[in-house]
């Protein structure tokens, strides 16, 4: 809660003030009942119209200033909460679109998306209620037993009795709460992930009529959350009763000693009437810090949650130095001839298994690689070393002579144009999904020599916005391939150095897929290509060619010289060209 509770030192000065409107409203309504005895007591005797009328102003000025002041007070309240909560969903969301994919793993994607939606709602309404009740409920509970103590000390001891009881159920019950309410929240992000699944998924689920099936999955998870909620529920649903109980018991006792009192001449019966109404305030008072107590609750587990991902260091630090001296800069080669090299790298997620070993290879700048080998083999975890999502467990990978790790995150992601199989479209226009929020130094005409380089260009004139189409989320108003070539023309549309292509042709024809690969090679933009493919057609004009098969490397070269000297990729080329196509 700590950690949260910092994003309220801005609004230091604009929360004094509101707690001193608060104070003022609070002591205002404790005013009430005092005066009101004095009217019975001292004013109602001397049968005077004129003063009857004149304290009855003062009671309804006290009423009209209470009402005054909580609203102000509950307004700005509201305003600290709203900033507050602001400032934690933008830091949270920052924070978790620096967090590395290692790291986004741990965290789950589900669990990411809770805390940033119900956790934020939880420490939003917390700092609220705080405001709120924080101030006015510890001032009635002690304005009102302080006052009550000039009325009549006995009743006001009877009824303090009371309030030790109250004070453990509070204790008891929170501390029992929050790891409850951290359960619920757990839950509630698995419950997430099933949603999130069945949603991407489902037109496969309704081709394959698993609808019942997953209906069961969903119906499961939400009753493991149901029982988790049931569990917290029941818990925290002590305390409101219990306490009722111990109040309606002190309630119970001062009326009781109160008429025993009044039979015996040691207290009358105005004091009695004013006694009970700020018993009243005194009741009003616990319950209100009982509901603090509740959402102190939630909120400390939803702070927790959230500090746990704004505490989480960043573990792909940059390292000082370099591994050795790039020429790249000054336009020449470095000594290996390789603007890009892979040397002796091995990565492993779980870091039990490895799932690449003893990777080697090196592109010159301007050449092009491609990786392809069977679902599974390492070829996508290659372009993730690359791009530096992962850090690998031993070897080096450098770019331009310098070490991946020794580049600024800004640097190297400006080196690459990246698209991928199941990159994201955004509900906009088709221009803007491919500016992606760029300032392109030529514009518009960037993007349309980009998309002339994807084939895109054709497809998107003949719509009648053009570039203005508007996308469906996720692309769904248009088809595959035409989803394919925007990512593509997205990458390209920056003249990046590197172009990064993820199987993101797959949805391609071979034609289109052949005049793409030929519009590359003629940009008048040099870029060094690494494409992953499943097919030979994509790769097999590359300068070279790296087989992959479970993480390890099985070959390097050219179409040609792999048709001859390696088994897989020969039958591979065999099965989707045919024979007489690579003899």
């Amino acid at each position: 809660m700590k950690k949260i509770l910092r994003y309220l030192r801005p609004y230091a000065f604009i929360m004094t003030v509101g707690f001193i409107i608060k104070i003022a409203g609070t002591l205002a309504e404790l005013v009430l009942p005092k005066t009101m005895t004095y009217i019975i007591r001292s004013v109602v005797p001397k049968q005077s119209t004129t003063e009857i009328i004149l304290w009855g102003l003062i009671m309804m000025l006290f009423a009209v200033a209470c009402l005054v002041f909580n609203v102000t007070a509950n307004r700005m309240a509201a305003k600290v909460a709203r900033n507050a909560a602001e400032g934690i969903r933008k830091d949270l969301f920052e924070k978790t679109m620096s967090l590395s994919p290692a790291q986004t793993d741990r965290f789950t994607i589900p669990s990411l998306e809770s805390r940033l939606t119900t956790d934020t709602y939880n420490v939003h309404h917390f700092i609220n209620m705080i405001q709120r009740m924080g101030v006015r409920a510890p001032i009635l509970l002690v304005g009102g037993i302080c006052i009550s103590l000039t009325l009549d000390p006995i009743l006001t001891l009877v009824m303090v009795c009371v309030l030790p009881c109250i004070a453990l159920v509070v204790y008891f019950v929170s501390k029992r709460g929050v790891p409850l309410y951290t359960k619920v929240q757990k839950k509630v992000d698995r419950m997430v992930g099933v949603v999130r699944e069945d949603v991407q998924g489902i037109r496969v689920i309704k081709a394959l009529s698993k609808g019942d099936y997953e209906r069961e999955r969903y119906d499961k998870v939400n009753r493991d959350l149901s029982e988790t909620e049931k569990k917290a529920s029941i818990a925290m649903a002590l305390t409101n009763p219990l306490m009722t109980f111990f109040m309606n018991i002190g309630l119970s006792c001062v009326i009781l000693v109160g008429a025993f009192r009044v039979n015996n001449d040691l207290s009358d019966a105005a004091n009695i009437l004013a006694f009970i109404q700020y018993f009243t305030l005194i009741s009003n008072a616990m319950m209100s810090i009982t509901r603090i107590f509740v959402m102190y609750t939630k909120g400390s587990a939803s702070a927790e949650r959230i500090a746990e991902v704004l505490d989480t260091p960043e573990d792909l630090t940059v390292i000082s130095g370099e591994a050795r001296t790039g020429s790249g800069r000054d336009g020449k080669d470095n000594k290996d001839n390789s603007f890009i090299e892979f040397k002796d790298i091995c990565f492993s997620y779980n870091k039990k298994k490895n799932n690449l070993t003893n990777i080697n290879f090196g592109i010159r700048r301007g050449g092009s690689l491609g990786i392809i080998g069977a679902t599974g083999s390492g070829k996508t975890t290659i372009i993730s070393l690359l791009m530096r999502f992962y850090d690998a467990d031993s070897g080096q990978i450098l770019i331009d002579g310098r070490d991946v790790r020794t580049i600024e995150k800004s640097e190297l992601g400006g080196k690459f144009g990246v698209a991928m199989q199941n990159d994201f479209l955004y509900a906009d226009t088709i221009e803007e999904n491919i500016r992606f929020g760029r300032d392109l130094p030529g514009g518009h005409d960037d993007i349309v020599r980009a998309s002339k380089m994807a084939q895109a260009h054709d497809f998107i004139t003949a719509f009648p916005e053009g570039y203005e189409h508007m996308l469906a989320p996720k692309g769904t108003n248009i088809s595959g391939g035409q989803k394919q070539r925007i990512l593509i023309a997205r990458a390209l549309a920056a003249r990046p150095e590197i172009l990064v292509l993820d199987d993101s042709s797959s949805a391609l024809d071979y034609k289109t897929d052949a005049s793409l690969r030929r519009a590359i090679n003629s940009s008048d933009t040099p870029m060094t290509l690494v494409v992953v493919a499943q097919r030979v057609s994509s790769v097999m004009n590359l300068d070279n060619i790296l087989v992959i098969d479970d993480g390890e490397e099985v070959a390097l070269g050219t179409h040609d010289e792999l048709i001859k000297s390696c088994g897989i990729y020969r039958e591979i080329s065999e099965s989707q060209l045919g024979g007489a196509l690579v003899e």
